[in-house]
């Protein structure tokens, strides 16, 4: 690759032509200040905190968009370019909801930390400021204008990563703000609830909407008996809300903590994972032997799954009939597990720590009420980071605790069921059941590489018992969307897919912790978070869901068979048609 010679603040520095300034500064161990910039997402220059001073420019110019070239002299500290960005922060300021200590963004906020290091606290503009909307329709998130600093980094992400854009900048001047088109409730659009706009929102003007109240209620009722599931993902991701390296696995950590909440059980959806690779992999098995409707594609992500109803209602019956591995779990959990446990399902109060926002619309899906009408298979869905907050709240050292085992008997899994929380995992784990099904025969080698990676589309064509098996995958609504006009249009031939809504799959879901933009861009927290769970897998003594013992048990106490009757009472759900708008 090319490079150009450059300097900055005086010091040489070689780096690739095409560059921008911004990232040639870093190159330098430069950090430019930013706040509306996500790299190949929102390069847009437009909140003007990353400027700098270039010999032979005209004014200050935006690093974030401005490239590099050959002999250029530039500056990024000079007085003036302090009292610019002083400047820029004392008019958003202005126009800010400045109620930091008890913003759920406070001590992880980007213009909270700019204001600190630009030590600027108060602002010499006062006046009118836009009146605050607040858009609390969704079942997952709150919208809070009056914090929104217009970065428009959310807008970005709903349009160019989930191809989804149902918000955008309404009005204009000083009426401008973020809101569904026409000013419609955000229930009302084709959102999918996947919550990247919130991961990727700068302050508190985005976030989930908090159900930890509900359970600390439920914990402290001596009626209910309040058990606790985790997401396979979340071991990979929790740490992080404690300032652990990204990537640290904290399973045993995390049931500690868990336990000391005081949670009359601490499982893991693992085992929910499992069980719907049981039940996964007999569909397409008879799909493919009976010329049942393929390609068939699973239904582990809700934000994909509402996607598709909005989006790509033609290939419903594409989609797989499986319930997600939440909502198996808290089927089996009111089912099978309360009547072995002799307690009275309805007593019984499930929550589950998902690394989804999409979840909480999920819990309340039609057709998820395994033990009846008005008891739902879960209760509340609680992000990572609710449940961090539970963890501070209860006063616990997280980083300190000791390492403990979930309970039995729904804390039991395989290495199949943990590589569920990255894309392409939910495939991997599907193809070891299925070809051992499919062939009779054990597999020498569980590792399917060719379906891993956080490539936005991946395909495979596996020979297995003398029939071609081409799979694909895809995470992302963009990438989806790519992918099935394909098979929409005939242009392409699978038997198997896997949709992930979110990018990378569960371990970069919209409910994870946040990481600011100088981490977001420049680091993959994809594959990090990923390579924890693949790591655990592979140093595991069960990796294929079918060798489960507990699910032996479950199928021989209760359900029977996959696919049998009972399971799919219990374990399978149905779709509907939503409108696109």
């Amino acid at each position: 690759m090319e490079n150009v010679n450059i300097t900055i603040n005086g010091m040489p520095l070689s780096v690739p032509k095409g560059s921008t300034i911004l990232e040639a500064a870093r190159l330098g161990n430069i950090d430019i200040p930013t706040l509306c910039y996500l790299k190949d997402i929102n390069e847009i220059g437009a909140c003007r905190m990353c400027v700098v001073e270039v010999k032979g420019a005209r004014g200050l110019v935006a690093s974030c968009v401005y490239p590099v070239a050959e002999g250029m002299e530039i500056r990024t500290n000079t007085p003036q370019i302090m009292e610019a960005r002083r400047t820029n922060l004392e008019l958003l300021l202005s126009n800010h909801e400045r109620k930091c200590l008890s913003c759920v963004r406070s001590t992880n906020c980007e213009l909270q930390k700019l204001c600190r290091d630009l030590k600027v606290d108060e602002t010499r503009f006062s006046g009118e400021k836009t009146p605050s909307m607040i858009d609390d329709s969704a079942a997952h998130m709150i919208r809070d204008n009056s914090k929104c600093v217009l970065c428009r980094r959310c807008v970005a992400v709903c349009s160019k990563l989930q191809d989804v854009a149902v918000i955008g900048a309404n009005e204009r001047g000083f009426k401008t703000h973020i809101g569904c088109a026409f000013d419609e409730d955000l229930a009302n659009v084709a959102c999918i609830s996947c919550g990247q706009c919130i991961v990727a929102c700068p302050t508190g003007a985005l976030q989930e909407k908090d159900q930890t109240k509900e359970v600390w209620d439920a914990l402290a009722d001596p009626d209910k008996k309040v058990i606790v599931q985790t997401a396979p993902s979340i071991r990979a991701t929790l740490g992080e809300s404690f300032g652990m390296p990204i990537g640290t696995n904290v399973e045993g950590k995390m049931v500690a903590a868990l336990r000391r909440l005081g949670f009359d059980g601490v499982y893991d959806t693992d085992l929910a994972a499992d069980l719907t690779i049981m039940e996964e992999a007999n569909e397409l098995v008879d799909r493919i032997k009976e010329g049942g409707t393929l390609p068939m594609i699973t239904s582990c992500s809700p934000g994909w799954i509402k996607y598709c109803e909005h989006i790509f209602p033609d290939l419903i019956p594409n989609l797989s009939t499986c319930k997600s591995p939440q909502q198996m779990f808290g089927a089996i959990a009111k089912t099978w597990y309360a009547k072995k446990m002799g307690i009275d399902p309805k007593n019984l109060f499930v929550v589950s720590v998902m690394p989804c926002t999409a979840k909480k619309f999920e819990v309340g899906r039609d057709g998820q009420s395994a033990a009846g009408e008005g008891c739902p298979d879960v209760d509340v869905a609680l992000t990572t980071r609710e449940i961090a907050r539970m963890i501070e709240t209860a006063g616990l050292d997280f980083v300190n605790l000791p390492d403990e085992e979930f309970d039995a008997p729904l804390g039991a899994s395989t290495g199949a069921a943990v590589i569920f929380g990255a894309t392409g995992g939910v495939m991997e784990a599907a193809l070891r059941t299925a070809v051992e099904t499919i062939t009779g025969e054990e597999l020498d080698r569980l590792e399917f590489t060719e379906v891993r990676g956080t490539k936005g589309i991946k395909e495979a064509s596996y020979n297995v018992g003398g029939l071609e098996v081409k799979v694909a995958v895809a995470s992302g609504m963009k990438n989806a969307k790519e992918l099935l006009t394909k098979v929409r249009n005939g242009e392409a031939d699978y038997q198997f897919i896997e949709i992930m809504g979110c990018p990378g799959g569960c371990v970069n879901g919209g409910g994870q912790p946040i990481q600011p933009a100088s981490v977001r861009n420049f680091v993959d927290l994809k594959s990090l978070r990923a390579k924890a769970l693949y790591d655990q897998d592979a140093n595991m003594p069960l990796r294929k869901s079918h060798d489960n013992p507990v699910l032996k048990e479950i199928y021989a106490d209760f359900l029977g068979k996959p696919g049998s009757h009972v399971a799919h009472e219990v374990l399978h759900t149905s779709y509907v048609k939503r409108t696109r708008y």
